[in-house]
């Protein structure tokens, strides 16, 4: 998995940049729909879903809560890419790994 390096340092535990967290699994793109937590962000993922009976396709989303080490800061609205890791908490399985411009 290759993803660009931040600018800033951090000496979070759970950063898988400046700390020992390994990132493995899935990687996906979406966008930041809260941040009121400390550390952490939730993000909303859409994707389509076939349905044969109907011969159609429906637009879904999901909202899976990440992982937000200090050295990117992802705010509310911004693209992000997050990649699946161990789980840090009971809700927690990702973490955010890069801004999208």
């Amino acid at each position: 998995m290759s993803f660009r390096q931040p600018e800033n340092d951090c000496d979070d535990v759970d950063c898988p940049f400046h700390g020992t967290l390994s990132v493995r699994g899935r990687m996906m793109e979406g966008v930041v729909v809260s941040d009121r937590m400390q550390k952490s962000v939730v993000v909303s993922i859409e994707y389509t879903r076939y349905y044969p009976k109907y011969e159609r396709y429906a637009r879904m989303n999901s909202r899976i809560t990440a992982h937000n080490p200090p050295c990117i800061a992802a705010r509310r609205g911004e693209k992000v890419k997050i990649a699946e890791c161990r789980p840090l908490s009971k809700t927690k399985s990702f973490v955010v790994v890069e801004k999208e411009g």
